[in-house]
């Protein structure tokens, strides 16, 4: 399966300026600013700064209109005419003063002047992009200023615009009526935005896909972590890992991209090594790569010929391969002498051939199989030496040029009260720290901070862990802390059976919406609600009770009982009961019950740590 990344590219890109997807409202004014500045109609200074608290121009303002209008790729750098006086072939703006008397837009002074240098009023620049706009005074009712300011209300252009009449623009004020221009309709009754072919809904500039399109990249970082990029590094703004960082920082295999007209860089570590066992559809033009199990996208013709019949490695290698933002494979290097750890509990473990030892393209013997749930939440298969493992070990794997080490791990336990904050047993969970809530039968879920915030783990609840280098836990291996890995069902008929010495039971139960039912030469201690499902070596070995509430109200994240509050799990299974029939029942979601019409049953585990939540809820019509 194709690993799944949080990070999606345009996803990542907004994560990274800290702007996530609007509803349809205004946008706030980060996105405006960072819209203008994507399209590069405002630029920064030397250090990125926008300056938006500074007059703007007559000059710097057709600079504007030029990057916001059709004609933004086609104003010449070179000297243009002399059509004022005050205006020299030789003036920066020539060429834009040239494009915006030409158009229309503006004009000059009775003077022979363009007066460059002059601030700009709110009205002159309403009555210039009222022009771009394709609107002329038989569109305007009244004289000016007051049918210009009219117009441009009506249209939208000064939404968010905090200057009045008279006043000079700044360039916040700027960045507002040209992000209005935008979504504003033009003469022709089309949103102007669209004409200029960038994406607008419901009222929005799509500020992503604007980003994504002007982003490039994948692009790896050479030694000492050097990276390439078409702009002054000077006041560069660089996320790495979606962390805010800088350039000294990044490191050799970094992968990188780059926007020029926001000059920010992003980067990401992520890279998995292990044993390459396949590539796909064909080894002449793979698009797809197997390590450790897993199988990633080709991202890069670089990574694909590597990969190819043609390229340096082949199956059994043990490669790195370094990730994009979005997931895919950027480029593909030999495994590093700095080996990368894995750590995690084991899923499946078993011989690697039928004579006990394979060996791959470099020679490395081979016997054994094991599938390792790890701390990122990724089952990746790895191929080593050694006898097998058991299934519900926690070990860590260790991959390089010398090869995969798989090793068990003796418990490393804690205990104390995770704070909000992230705080736990004396120690800060480091921003991204891996966390594994695990169980004795190879079970697992992949568990974030949130889920823990408040909950008090005992040592047995803490497997192992691990620091980073500032001393931060960076990976948490837990054991029957939340009880997300255990499997629940509710129980709809419940028999047991005696003859004789002998006792058997017969069981229907109801699993995410399924019906089964089982006939067992054994009794288990429950009757008919929910239940705990317990497997041994992937065989049903015992049924547990649930413990039941009566549930007077209920939300999406938390149902109260007896004046008790208990969280709902995310995986809830909300059964409604048909009131003809005692045992039929039929699979709903939250959203078409309540407390009010129904009577509800919430049946809730009996896990410490964080657990405690209601995993099965039953509506009863009343």
């Amino acid at each position: 399966m194709k690993k799944q990344r949080i990070a999606a590219l345009t996803t990542a890109l907004c994560l990274a300026l800290s702007l996530t997807a609007l509803p349809a409202s205004a946008a706030d004014d980060s996105t405006r600013t960072e819209t203008i500045r994507a399209l590069g109609i405002m630029a920064g200074d030397s250090s990125g700064d926008l300056n938006l608290s500074r007059a703007v121009s007559r000059a710097e303002f057709v600079t504007m209109m030029a990057a916001a209008s059709p004609y933004k790729d086609t104003v010449g750098s070179g000297c243009g005419v002399s059509l004022f006086k005050d205006v020299k072939s030789t003036h920066w703006a020539s060429e834009y003063i040239r494009l915006a008397t030409e158009q229309g837009w503006m004009t000059g002074y009775v003077d022979g002047t363009f007066r460059p240098e002059q601030t700009i009023t709110l009205e002159e620049a309403c009555t210039a992009l009222l022009r771009l706009l394709g609107y002329d005074s038989k569109d305007l009712a009244g004289s000016f200023p007051t049918a210009q300011l009219s117009k441009a209300s009506a249209l939208g252009l000064l939404d968010d615009v905090s200057a009045k009449q008279g006043q000079t623009l700044t360039r916040q004020s700027c960045v507002d009526l040209f992000y209005d221009l935008l979504t504003a309709e033009s003469s022709t009754g089309a949103v102007y935005g669209t004409s200029l072919g960038y994406t607008v809904r419901n009222g929005e500039v799509d500020y992503a896909a604007l980003v994504s399109a002007d982003t490039k990249g994948p692009y790896v970082a050479s030694s000492g972590g050097s990276v390439s990029l078409p702009f002054s590094t000077s006041g560069v703004t660089v996320y790495r890992d979606g962390t805010a960082s800088s350039l000294s920082a990044m490191k050799e295999y970094d992968v990188y991209y780059y926007n020029s007209k926001l000059r920010t860089v992003w980067a990401y570590t992520d890279r998995v090594t292990g044993t390459l066992t396949g590539v796909s559809p064909s080894k002449t033009a793979p698009t797809a790569a197997t390590v450790a199990g897993v199988s990633y996208s080709i991202g890069t013709s670089a990574a694909a010929y590597k990969l190819s019949s043609q390229g340096q490695f082949a199956q059994g290698d043990v490669v790195t391969l370094l990730l994009g933002m979005d997931g895919d494979v950027a480029d593909v290097v030999s495994a590093q002498s700095s080996e990368t750890v894995y750590y995690g509990v084991v899923v499946s473990s078993k011989k690697a051939a039928s004579t006990g030892s394979t060996s791959t393209s470099s020679g490395t013997s081979l016997q054994a199989v094991t599938q390792v749930a790890c701390t990122d939440g990724t089952v990746r298969t790895f191929y080593h030496s050694g006898s097998t493992r058991s299934v519900g070990s926690i070990v860590s794997v260790s991959t390089g040029t010398g090869g995969t080490v798989l090793t068990g791990l003796a418990a490393r336990s804690l205990s104390g009260t995770v704070s909000a904050s992230g705080t736990f047993a004396g120690y800060t969970l480091a921003d991204g720290a891996e966390i594994l809530d695990t169980d004795d039968q190879g079970g697992y879920a992949r568990i974030y901070l949130s889920r823990l915030a408040g909950a008090s783990l005992t040592a047995g609840n803490v497997r192992y862990y691990t620091l980073n280098s500032a001393g931060q836990i960076d990976r948490l291996i837990l054991e029957d802390a939340t009880g997300d890995t255990a499997v629940y069902a509710y129980v709809t008929s419940a028999e047991r059976n005696s003859s004789g010495n002998s006792v058997s039971g017969s069981y229907t139960y109801l699993r995410d919406g399924q019906s089964t039912t089982l006939n067992v030469n054994e009794a288990y201690s429950v009757k008919a609600g929910g239940a705990i499902l317990n497997y041994e070596d992937g065989r049903l070995k015992s049924m547990r009770q649930l413990k039941s509430v009566k549930v007077t109200a209920l939300t999406n994240l938390t149902a109260t009982a007896d004046n008790r509050e208990y969280q709902v799990s995310e995986t809830v299974q909300v059964l409604l009961k048909d009131s003809a029939y005692e045992d039929k029942f039929y699979a709903t979601t939250l959203s078409q019950i309540n407390a009010s019409d129904y009577q509800l049953t919430g049946w809730y585990d009996d896990y410490g740590g964080a657990g405690g939540q209601i995993r099965i809820l039953v509506a009863t019509p009343k």
